[in-house]
């Protein structure tokens, strides 16, 4: 394991991925108990995507937490896609996490939702009734953070959930993660939580394994910190860790 920091951003290597997402696992698990020493219930918002299979494994195997003192949201949709397509990221969470162990709520984004602006309004309603103490999230190829990928993301923006189109690389991505058997399969637009949604979080755990995001991650850490990197910004946030294995390093 090495340990060292950017800006205010901690970043944790471990060799292997399954070693890697044990220990954001258990960071987690300390951060979620130290909070219910102080808080009755906490608000906690998770990514879904193949890259964070290991850290919820873990999470959801672990009896000692008390998920009844949680309340659950996700931090993207897709837009079309059927109520119960395995590639929902509502559907994904539901599968590894949401519908494993006993939360207090899970709050989904409706993915059949006939107006995304309507849907948008509802979950940003959701979000200021219950705020956000953790985030457990990742990165994508092209060092977006939920579905803010460079084209749309907005440090600054005024909307705390929003619809947005997603770009190519992006599309591919879900391709390359084997979601999607083609690139016409993906849907091209998706509502997500705005960066500074995100960013608001108390504490963010952020997961990025496999050699598929080492260009993302080498960008995350070394570039200027702006929209063009949108997962930059993480490198501003005073309680953010950042867990990488041996291949998702390899370009350090």
């Amino acid at each position: 394991m090495k340990i060292f920091t950017k800006d205010f951003l901690k970043i944790n290597v471990y060799k292997t991925r399954k070693e890697m997402g044990e220990a954001a696992a258990k960071d987690i698990k300390s951060c979620i108990l130290s909070l219910l020493q102080k808080k009755e219930t906490i608000n906690m918002i998770f990514a879904a995507a193949p890259s964070q299979n290991e850290v919820l494994s873990a999470l959801a195997t672990d009896t000692d937490i008390p998920w009844h003192r949680v309340n659950a949201f996700h931090m993207d949709e897709y837009i079309g896609l059927p109520a119960d397509a395995p590639q929902g990221f509502g559907n994904f969470l539901k599968a590894h996490i949401f519908g494993i162990v006993d939360f207090k709520s899970v709050n989904y984004i409706d993915i059949s939702a006939a107006d995304a602006e309507i849907e948008c309004a509802h979950y940003t309603e959701l979000l200021k009734r219950y705020p956000t103490d953790i985030v457990v999230m990742g990165i994508g190829e092209n060092g977006h953070i939920a579905f803010n990928d460079p084209p749309v993301a907005d440090f600054n923006d005024p909307k705390a959930v929003k619809p947005v189109a997603l770009d190519d690389i992006c599309r591919n991505q879900q391709v390359n993660d084997g979601c999607f058997a083609k690139l016409d399969d993906v849907p091209k637009t998706a509502i997500t939580l705005t960066v500074p949604t995100l960013f608001a979080g108390e504490y963010l755990f952020c997961i990025v394994p496999a050699k598929t995001k080492a260009n993302a991650v080498r960008a995350t850490l070394c570039n200027d910190i702006n929209e063009k990197c949108p997962a930059t910004i993480l490198r501003r946030h005073k309680n953010a860790v950042l867990y990488l294995d041996g291949d998702s390093s390899s370009l350090l």
